[in-house]
């Protein structure tokens, strides 16, 4: 598979993970994971994987009844709104990410299903916020290498890793020196 780091290789598609680059300035994208879920001419927008908020979802929403699974923070933008990835083919008007991978849809079809049971928690994810990128912003960035396109992102990552280990775990599944940035101390002092 190739990976590629700046804008002279490629343009990531949706469905491609950004990694952010071991030593990135940016707080808000510390060794982060992006599922990348559109990226066109008018900018770009995805939700961080490996973000966990302290809130669960029948703290966001009144409607969800004693549904303990933490909500993910997508990003720093607009971070009143909630949005949902997941891998069920049943959610009516889902906009494809992938083969393997949907973002939001019928939010009603998707209460009934969760209420009821009928769908396993690890089939989706909730992010309250997006991150998102202006026109020509994220191949600036690439341009800077802030980040690491991991090319077309596998259901398995997105639901089934642990979010403590994304990071980590798919630079090392990459090899090579994306391996070696897998060690990297988050200061690169204490190296």
């Amino acid at each position: 598979m190739d990976y590629f780091v700046n804008s002279k290789q490629s343009k990531p598609q949706k469905g491609d993970l950004l990694i952010s680059e071991p030593f990135l300035p940016d707080p808000n994208f510390e060794r982060t994971v992006v599922l990348l879920c559109e990226h066109n001419e008018e900018g770009a927008f995805g939700f961080i994987l490996n973000k966990p908020s302290l809130i669960q979802l029948d703290e966001v929403l009144e409607s969800v009844t004693d549904y303990k699974e933490r909500v993910f923070v997508g990003g720093p933008v607009q971070q009143d709104t909630l949005h949902f990835v997941h891998r069920s083919k049943e959610i009516e008007e889902s906009s494809v990410i992938n083969e393997e991978l949907y973002w939001g849809g019928n939010f009603e079809q998707l209460m009934i299903l969760l209420e009821s049971g009928e769908i396993n928690s690890n089939d989706f994810r909730f992010f309250l916020g997006y991150s998102g990128w202006s026109s020509g912003q994220l191949m600036e960035e690439l341009a800077q290498n802030s980040w690491i396109v991991y090319p077309g992102a596998r259901a398995e990552q997105v639901f089934d890793m642990d979010s403590d280990d994304i990071w980590k775990g798919i630079l090392n599944e990459m090899g090579g020196k994306y391996k070696m940035y897998a060690n990297y101390p988050i200061d690169p002092r204490l190296n």
